[in-house]
């Protein structure tokens, strides 16, 4: 076999592939062989029809064209290993040259991995924002847990903000009632928002027995963005009464007895979880400026199947929240062109990214043994809500494992950019990693106690024998 390649682009690659007639052989050989077990022919036990014969009864060409459909996966593997390439699509395959007992030739256009010359990534140095926990903080905190254990009390008056209520809804177009759009006997607190557009103002100044009719939007179904005529009626109105935050709160709500060590755990558990963003950012800033030190050609294809796929997470999650696409862009305050633009730069530097890391991950000569890759295989099972045996099943079955790998090889990467950068707060304190895995994901904040223990534990453990002995 003799192969050539064309680079279209600093992304794309044209194989021409030249397989000579007798490297067909095998493969004439398992097609005979499998169209002979197909059809029944008078005289021939089947599966023993002599090649022959096939030629008369299904054609020659029938055979040449299942020889060549075997014959040019394996040759296009073989030819990309010979030129160095590395494939990220599907090829475009077409057979350009071919005649029964003469040369088979094809070419093969794809997508392939650009050249990535790596720029320094030792000592890079980033800042990220100081970690602050303020008193609003903390007050936001133990008034959600004192919702927590707040109690309803039905009240004879107009609902106002913060009151909870007992509704039945029932959305119609044209008249009629829309199908899954309507509850009843559901609680809602007016004023929290995220569920119909314009429902917080209708229940404003509604009292028990009270009717009421807006037009809204819907924000889920098959119906998604309609416009529709919504009824609302107002069954209950109920007060919400918060207990007292003392010690006796302390107490039922906690495993300490005062308010002041309630309040000083809530303060230091807001201080974990705000340094564990602060890693997460540290990490991020740190692969930012690596990717301003490095132009990277971006195969377009790519590049619009990740966009098209993030896109399509968003309106997922939406949906799930109740949100229209309109409210989001609304909230965040956004235009379409602007959620575009932010995506597509985010896209590209995700891409850029994963060029960068696999280089590293090369270069350092980085590897996964098995207990890593079940680690990420039960955090990856976590994430998406699934039992991490099914997930396992489900990533060996469908040949997965290798994007598991690659992923936790760049996670390594990019740990080992972070670990020997500098990263300071606004205040000028040098940022610890502490949360920072090995995979290159970041820790819960339980993770930061769990090991602190560990590394304890295995200091006085000595002398805990000694004193045994």
């Amino acid at each position: 076999m003799k192969s050539a390649v064309e680079t279209l682009s600093p992304t794309r690659a044209k194989l021409t592939v030249e397989v000579p007639f007798e490297e067909l052989k095998p493969s004439l050989d398992a097609a005979y062989k499998k169209i002979a077990q197909q059809i029944n022919v008078p005289g021939f036990r089947r599966g023993k029809v002599p090649p022959m014969v096939i030629d008369r009864q299904v054609g020659r060409g029938v055979v040449l064209d299942e020889a060549i459909n075997d014959v040019i996966p394996s040759k296009y593997i073989e030819a990309l290993q010979t030129n160095d390439l590395e494939p990220l699509a599907q090829p475009e395959i077409e057979v350009t040259k071919f005649e029964d007992n003469d040369v088979l030739e094809f070419t093969a256009e794809v997508d392939v991995k650009p050249e990535v010359v790596l720029p320094s990534y030792d000592g890079l140095e980033a800042e990220v924002d100081d970690v602050t926990v303020t008193d609003a903080d903390v007050e936001e905190q133990v008034q959600s847990l004192r919702e927590r254990f707040a109690s309803l009390t039905d009240v004879d008056r107009e609902a106002a903000d913060g009151d909870f209520v007992v509704i039945d809804l029932k959305a119609t177009q044209d008249g009629e009632v829309v199908e899954g759009a309507e509850v009843a006997g559901m609680s809602y607190q007016v004023g929290r928002g995220g569920m119909l557009d314009g429902l917080d103002e209708a229940l404003a100044g509604m009292k028990a027995g009270d009717e009421k009719t807006f037009a809204s939007q819907l924000v889920g179904g098959d119906l998604v963005g309609a416009d529709v005529e919504v009824a609302v009626t107002v069954t209950q109105v109920q007060e919400q009464e918060l207990p007292e935050l003392d010690d006796d709160f302390a107490q039922m709500a906690s495993e300490f007895d005062t308010v002041e060590e309630l309040t000083a755990d809530v303060r230091e558990r807001l201080g974990r979880g705000k340094r564990l963003e602060q890693a997460a950012a540290a990490r991020d800033a740190v692969l930012e400026k690596l990717l301003e030190q490095v132009e990277i050609p971006l195969p377009e294809g790519i590049v619009t199947e990740e966009l098209n796929a993030r896109r399509q997470s968003v309106e997922q999650q939406l949906v799930f929240a109740g949100i229209t696409m309109e409210k989001y862009l609304e909230d965040e305050n956004q235009t379409v062109e602007e959620f575009e633009a932010d995506l597509e730069r985010r896209v590209r530097d995700a891409v850029a990214a994963q060029f960068i890391l696999d280089e590293v991950a090369k270069k350092e000569e980085l590897g996964v043994d098995q207990n890593e890759l079940s680690q990420h295989l039960v955090r990856r099972a976590q994430q998406s809500g699934q039992d991490p045996q099914e997930f396992a099943n489900h990533m060996f079955e469908h040949n997965h494992v290798p994007e598991l790998v690659q992923e936790i090889l760049r996670g390594k990467a990019l740990a080992t950019i972070v670990e020997s950068a500098t990263v300071k707060d606004a205040s000028g304190n040098v940022v610890e990693l502490k949360n920072l895995r090995p995979d290159g994901t970041i820790g819960e904040p339980e993770d930061e106690a769990t090991e602190e223990a560990e590394e304890t534990g295995a200091e006085e453990a000595p002398e805990e024998s000694a004193d045994k002995a």
